[in-house]
């Protein structure tokens, strides 16, 4: 005696036998279509960020006239703590100063987007491949809006606390962040200003495309739920010519 669930398990498996049925169709339906989008900007958004990699210069400003600079490197996660300011003890502006760090840590937030970008990344091409070759396998299923909509809620929270975090990146790294860091900027006649700043532009492009995706997943998730069981019950309880059943999404 076999259970409905693995009657139905059995079914899907002996239908993915028979073998790839390529169709192109999906693609000029917006179900099909918004997947190929969803899988540009989750790369773009997990690319922009990952990738990262940055430098401030930091112009120290001597009592006597004489100026010095730091470097200060910083790149994804952006645990800002690891990054030396000062590496070991050194003299600046007359004065010995001691190893120094950046302050702030944003590794969980920009970890948590990337993740998020990436798990989207495969689950579009997954759904993709099935659009085109197996959608007589999904056709019972309603599995799909409650785990899109999960991706929905997912980039909201993901870009909201990314977009918190690098905010943090630059408060840290500005000159402020620095100034009151390194001691020696605030105790002395020296003062500190950052005079080159790394290019930002993709980790600020990052955060567009995260929330980007928020809105591109919930149009997923309305054409989803459109072509849902739920929807055509919905339809099909109220009189009028019969409605033939979808099949449903992924």
């Amino acid at each position: 005696h076999f259970t409905l669930h693995s009657a139905r398990r059995l079914r899907i498996l002996a239908i993915m036998m028979t073998g790839f049925r390529l169709n192109f169709t999906p693609l000029k339906e917006p179900l099909g279509f918004v997947k190929l989008v969803e899988w540009l900007t989750a790369i773009f958004a997990f690319g922009s960020c990952g990738g990262f990699s940055g430098k401030n210069i930091v112009t120290v400003l001597c009592g006597d006239g004489r100026n010095q600079t730091l470097d200060a490197d910083f790149h994804y996660p952006f645990r800002l703590a690891d990054v030396p300011l000062v590496a070991g003890n050194a003299t600046i502006c007359n004065q010995s100063v001691a190893a120094t760090h950046l302050v702030g840590d944003s590794a969980s937030s920009a970890e948590f987007f990337v993740g998020v970008a990436i798990v989207c990344f495969l689950y579009s091409m997954l759904a993709l491949l099935a659009y085109l070759g197996y959608m007589h396998v999904y056709k019972d299923s309603d599995f799909g809006p409650i785990f899109v909509t999960g991706l929905v809620f997912l980039w909201l929270v993901c870009s909201s606390a990314w977009a918190k975090g690098l905010q943090n990146v630059k408060d840290a790294t500005g000159t402020e962040g620095i100034s009151s860091t390194l001691a020696l900027c605030t105790g002395s006649n020296a003062t500190c200003e950052v005079t080159d700043f790394a290019n930002l532009r993709t980790l600020n492009i990052s955060v567009v495309f995260g929330f980007l995706n928020m809105f591109v997943w919930a149009g997923n998730a309305w054409f989803v739920y459109k072509e849902t069981r739920w929807h055509s019950r919905k339809f099909s309880s109220q009189p009028g010519p019969g409605r033939q059943q979808v099949p449903a999404a992924i």
